[in-house]
């Protein structure tokens, strides 16, 4: 790999696919320099861990109840011992309302993508054609170059 990447290339095969699984060095640096490069070409990126992400659809595209952690505190009352339940606006709708007039569109970074099912691969793979305007980087596991691959054929080996 050249020591500066325009990013070109990923930037293309985002386009053209939506979604991509990548392959990244685990010491790290690279995920950095190929944002900056979506930025640079007009992008808007989130990022967020796949960790604890829940149920992908409600998260992504509805709005979802969550309750913070109660840490040992029961609420006194006739409501739920473990706490309210607060509800959060969809990060893919917020996030698209709130996008500079001139971007291209979104790019969801998640990292830690290797942890989720084939079926969350799967929807995430076909969100982009839910939502032109989205588009997905999904970090699948470690590798001893920054490569990547269509998010479907991903899915197809494992």
């Amino acid at each position: 790999m050249a020591l500066i990447t325009t990013g070109g290339k990923l930037i293309r095969d985002l386009e053209s696919e939506g979604a991509l699984a990548l392959y990244v060095p685990l010491e790290g640096g690279f995920e950095g320099r190929y944002r900056r490069r979506l930025r640079i070409a007009g992008y808007t990126t989130y990022s967020l861990s796949a960790r604890g992400l829940g149920d992908l659809a409600a998260y992504l595209l509805g709005v979802h109840g969550v309750r913070p952690a109660h840490l040992g505190k029961k609420s006194s009352g006739n409501d739920a011992a473990v706490g309210d339940i607060y509800y959060i606006p969809p990060v893919v709708n917020y996030q698209l309302e709130n996008l500079p007039p001139n971007s291209k569109g979104l790019v969801l970074w998640i990292i830690e993508g290797q942890i989720l099912s084939s079926q969350e691969v799967d929807f995430l793979s076909r969100l982009p054609s839910l939502e032109p305007r989205v588009k997905i980087a999904i970090e699948m596991g470690g590798d001893r170059q920054f490569s990547w691959k269509p998010l479907k054929n991903a899915i197809a080996v494992a």
